[in-house]
């Protein structure tokens, strides 16, 4: 019976945190849109589970889309902020609006009070920032 227990906390200590405002990926944003260039809000009529986090998606097309290949629409590092995770290794929320396809992946950025940081990763230059966000986020991705 302890080996059982041990076991179960072992795999629940090495699930990877997502971030989950409003209880979904991207806040219930379709992840799939993402990558037709929009922005669009699921409806809870179409909903997966992948990796223990929930996705909402606009229509059955795109839950069947996601379902076909989930690994593709994943948000990288989680959900959180790559520009944060780049500059201080740390987990931020991101704005679901403000996002980048890159090299086929999903990125997610922090967009409020002013502070637009997917101009800053821009700026900056994705290519120094993407290989330190990496680095953080493999050093921070599991719940503690």
């Amino acid at each position: 019976m302890l080996i059982g227990l041990f076991i179960g906390m072992s795999t629940y200590a090495q699930q990877i945190d997502y971030y989950l405002d409003k209880g979904y990926i991207a806040e219930g944003y379709d992840v799939t849109e993402y990558f037709n260039n929009k922005t669009v809000e699921g409806n809870k009529k179409y909903v997966a589970t992948h990796d223990g986090a929930k996705y909402k998606f606009a229509s059955q097309a795109n839950l069947d889309k996601f379902n076909a290949n989930p690994s593709k629409y994943v948000p990288q590092y989680g959900g959180y902020c790559a520009y944060a995770l780049a500059t201080n290794g740390k987990k931020v929320d991101a704005d679901p609006e403000t996002y980048e396809i890159r090299d086929g992946k999903l990125f997610m950025f922090y967009n409020s009070w002013g502070r637009n940081t997917h101009e800053k990763w821009k700026k900056e230059g994705p290519e120094t920032l993407k290989p330190k966000a990496d680095k953080r986020w493999s050093e921070v991705k599991y719940k503690n």
